[in-house]
């Protein structure tokens, strides 16, 4: 029987966080590696990872702002304007969609982990987002550069991206262990994902802001936790609102209860991951 099986695994939040401390240099050693080996064997290397949300950027403002005409204010927005806030909402989405995408075959293409040897299969969720993360900061970094260049230094607000970023990365993480779980034993959840992101996408203020929408379908998109939070990033990176506290505590709270179910469920289920697999 594996040693996975026999080991207890309690879902207390308290065993969470001595977990992801007890094998924080384990988790920083994975990341590492996880974004090293994806641009290994490659000419340019770590350099795609700044390439890419440029060429990203380039094509979605040409489609959006040149073909389809598509202005986020007035008529007299500028086609930089147009790629900056498009962008900030890209960087939400990017980050949740790299994250959630990856997640129902975590553990299955590393069943070594779960069969072999005594290890703290927590972390591979950890792992992906630490990886999406890092994809996350360059991207912003990407944003920031093109933003000083057009308009110079952002508004003060921008220094509370970290905290408009909180609910997202905890519900990400939230998604990415009970997805990761539910893959073990339903395969079809990986091809559901991959049809399901594109629709959210689309569904969310990534190319439009909420107020464009009719009064009876924004009441309900403006209820998703994920669409609260690419408009709390836009607020903060471009318009200098600052936060809304009451939404965002609302979101954070919401955001809080995704990860302990997600983690309950990954913790309740994995005791079946290696007879599965």
């Amino acid at each position: 029987m594996s040693l996975q099986g026999t080991t207890h695994h309690s879902c207390s939040p308290a065993w969470l966080v001595r977990s992801l401390w007890r094998n924080r240099s384990l988790t920083l050693q994975l990341i590492r590696r996880e974004v090293i080996g994806r641009y290994r064997g490659s000419v340019m290397g770590l350099l795609w990872s700044f390439l890419h949300p440029v060429l990203m950027l380039a094509v979605y403002t040409f489609v959006f702002s040149v073909v389809f005409k598509a202005r986020w204010g007035g008529s007299s927005e500028s086609q930089a304007q147009f790629a900056l806030t498009l962008f900030a909402g890209l960087l939400v989405f990017n980050l949740f969609s790299e994250c959630v995408t990856r997640s129902p075959t975590l553990i299955t293409s590393n069943i070594n982990y779960v069969k072999k040897v005594i290890f703290p299969l927590e972390i591979l969720p950890v792992v992906a987002l630490g990886s999406a993360a890092f994809h996350f900061f360059v991207s912003l970094c990407v944003w920031l550069l093109f933003y000083v260049a057009f308009h110079g230094l952002p508004p003060s607000t921008f220094l509370l991206v970290p905290l408009a970023a909180l609910p997202l990365f905890v519900m990400t993480l939230g998604c990415a262990w009970f997805l990761s779980a539910l893959g073990v034993y339903l395969r079809d959840v990986t091809q559901v994902v991959a049809v399901v992101m594109p629709v959210l996408m689309f569904m969310s203020p990534v190319f439009y802001p909420l107020s464009a929408l009719p009064d009876g379908i924004r009441g309900v998109v403006s209820a998703v936790p994920l669409n609260v939070i690419i408009e709390e990033f836009r607020n903060a990176m471009i318009w200098g609102h600052g936060i809304d506290w009451p939404a965002w505590g609302a979101v954070t709270a919401g955001c809080v209860l995704v990860a302990l179910l997600g983690f309950a469920w990954f913790q309740k289920t994995r005791r079946g991951f290696a007879d599965v697999l």
